[in-house]
């Protein structure tokens, strides 16, 4: 075994001869002996002693205590202070370098072997506890929580990187400083303080977690969402010797409950709201056959009946009446997105300028309408009526939110939409409308696009203009936010996709006021009222009419009559076989090339693009004799 090396530093060289007589008899290397601090600290950098033996008091301007401290601390090398001087001031200064033992002059060898041994142990146990030290501080500093210590008194014993980051306190700063300096808690929801972590684990005894909904203060004022932990600390004999406090950033983990939380409310308001659009749709259907039935018959007895005819004003009546329950229907179809559109490329900076006039009328004189455009176009793809509609409907929602007088502002501008929950990536074109109005509260908020939710009194409303809103926009790719609060307003914005084409000008040929013909027509609708009326309007411009009240019905007109049959008008949803299904059978056969559809919504996605890939056209429910006539004529005269 290598026999302990010690370096003497002492300046009275008997005392020097003597501790190396000494030492070597004790079996301990004598690596050298200096008389001075400066010395001391050259000659153990270069040999490397095991411990030092220093007198407290040596010549020069570095005494025994300042070269122990410098030892100690910056080599690593364990020091034992040599002194015959025990005064207070002496012993005081000498105990805060925290040497590894002291030997009193004169001293016994038995005393200074003793204190040599208990010097080595007690480094070495030191320098263990260092490592398992820097082994815990590495532990703790790699995990991703945050891990703060304190003693009994609240004070920070120890504090890991992330605790750093989290409290905006370094460790250096904080350590010495009370533990509720560092941990400002409070509660997210009322945000009262939360009671210290130090107190409640003393008290127990036991691990405690804290409230989930904590916030944390950081030093620059920011508020972190946590969630956190403490337990005691105790030594081997049980005794509770502190706290340590694990803090974890909820920022992320409630960022997604809440995104969570948002999508399973969108996901049940969108089954909700396509569980009453397929009822509205197919309860608009059904009314759409009716007022077709209505508005086909008064047209016709009215171009039946001479001007001065008494039963003229009745039948106006009549016809207005069913005009506005088509309105109503289409604000229905709007709702559950089933409302044929006709989509072209328009300016919606033009169609905003357009609608002023009718816009001024509606919300009347004690409200006052601004409108800003953007500075280049704002290319759409959308039904211009439709459109028309929504700023229509729009308006009269402000109106109504502003009895006594306001302003409401209309603007259009660009954006880009990233990620959303309702829309594609891409550039868009945003419609705002605002008003200074009363606002809405956080429930009427969220049923704002519910259909026949209103806040108005009985009769003021149906409650679909916002709904109708929800479904136009919808349908036209784009998507609806509304920002509001009680007494300061109502913002809507809707984002539609941007368009780079201009908008084409429109090639529709010359119709006649009353279209007529001569062919043979055949004709397949379920329901008997509307089938007749079709009959009576193009039996009156001069068609041959073949009906059928179903497809099988249909089929078996075009094996009789198929060469004479140069048209099919049929309904798109019937019992056992769908329109289509049925005319892709007939020019299975040789059937005719000309289709009309008749429908009271518009067909969805899949049957739209086989009607385009097959050249049928679409007429909507409900229509007029006239509107009816015209386009038949147009496609029995269209190429092909």
């Amino acid at each position: 075994m290598t026999p302990v090396s010690i370096l003497v530093v002492e300046d009275e060289a008997i005392v020097t001869m003597d501790l190396e007589t000494r030492l070597t008899r004790l079996g301990y290397r004598v690596v050298g002996a200096v008389a001075r601090g400066e010395e001391a600290l050259a000659r153990a950098a270069e040999v490397r002693p095991d411990l030092v033996l220093m007198d407290i008091r040596l010549q020069g301007e570095m005494d025994g205590i300042d070269a122990g401290h410098l030892l100690r601390t910056k080599l690593d090398i364990p020091v034992v202070y040599l002194t015959a001087y025990s005064d207070d001031d002496t012993l005081e200064r000498a105990k805060r370098t925290e040497p590894n033992g002291y030997v009193v002059k004169p001293f016994e060898e038995r005393s200074l072997r003793a204190a040599i041994e208990v010097a080595l142990y007690k480094h070495e146990m030191e320098k263990k506890l260092k490592r398992v030290e820097r082994w815990l501080a590495a532990t703790l500093g790699s995990i991703g929580d945050g891990v703060v210590a304190a003693d009994l008194d609240g004070t920070v014993t120890f504090m890991n990187a992330v605790a750093e980051r989290l409290t905006g306190w370094g460790r250096e700063e904080a350590l010495g400083r009370p533990l509720d300096d560092m941990l400002r808690l409070l509660e997210e929801s009322t945000g009262r303080p939360i009671e210290s972590p130090v107190r409640q684990v003393l008290a127990a005894g036991v691990v405690v977690g804290l409230a989930s909904n904590g916030l944390l203060v950081a030093r620059d004022g920011r508020r972190v969402p946590i969630e956190d932990s403490a337990a005691p600390i105790r030594d081997e004999a049980g005794r509770i010797t502190g706290v340590v406090v694990v803090v974890r950033d909820a920022s992320e983990r409630r960022r997604a409950a809440a995104d969570q939380a948002q999508m399973s409310d969108r996901l049940r308001q969108a089954q909700k709201l396509e569980a009453i659009g397929r009822l509205a749709g197919g309860v608009a259907h059904d009314f759409n056959n009716l007022m077709t039935i209505v508005l086909g018959h008064s047209e016709l007895l009215l171009t039946r009946l001479e001007p001065t005819h008494p039963m003229r004003s009745s039948l106006t009546v009549i016809q207005r009446a069913a005009q506005n329950a088509a309105v109503l229907t289409r604000q229905l179809l709007a709702f559950g997105r089933k409302q044929a559109l006709t989509p072209t490329v328009v300016d919606l900076n033009e169609v905003v300028t357009g609608a002023r006039a009718m816009l001024d009328r509606l919300i009347g004189e004690d409200i006052v309408l601004r409108t800003a455009t953007s500075e280049r176009e704002a290319w759409v793809l959308v039904d211009r009526v439709q459109m028309e509609q929504v700023l229509l409907n729009l308006a009269a929602n402000a109106r109504d939110a502003m009895p006594g007088g306001g302003t409401l502002t209309i603007a259009t501008s660009e954006a880009y939409v990233g990620e959303h929950p309702d829309a594609t990536p891409g550039p868009r074109v945003v419609l705002t409308v605002v008003d200074t109005g009363v606002g809405m509260d956080a429930e009427t908020l969220a049923n704002v696009f519910e259909p026949f939710f209103t806040t108005k009194a009985l009769g003021r409303g149906t409650g679909l203009g916002l709904s109708a809103v929800h479904g136009i926009v919808t349908q036209s790719g784009g998507h609806v936010e509304v920002e509001s609060e009680p007494g300061r307003g109502t913002r809507f914005s809707i984002y539609l996709p941007q368009c780079e084409a201009p908008p084409l000008a429109a090639a529709t040929p010359p119709i006649p006021a009353l279209a007529r013909g001569h062919e043979t027509i055949l004709v397949v609708e379920d329901a008997p009222e509307v089938r007749q009326l079709v009959r009576d309007v193009l039996e009156s411009c001069g068609y041959t009419v073949l009906e059928a009240s179903e497809p099988a019905e249909g089929l078996r007109h075009l094996a009789e009559h198929g060469q004479l049959i140069r048209m099919v008008i049929s309904d798109v949803v019937m019992p056992e076989m769908s329109g289509l299904e049925m005319v892709e059978r007939m020019r299975a056969r040789g059937g005719p090339v000309k289709v009309l559809f008749m429908s009271g919504y518009a067909p969805p996605d899949a049957l739209r693009a086989s009607l385009r890939q097959q050249g049928a056209a679409f007429l909507e429910k409900p229509f007029t004799p006239t509107a009816l006539a015209e386009r038949v004529r147009q496609l029995l005269d269209a190429p092909g």
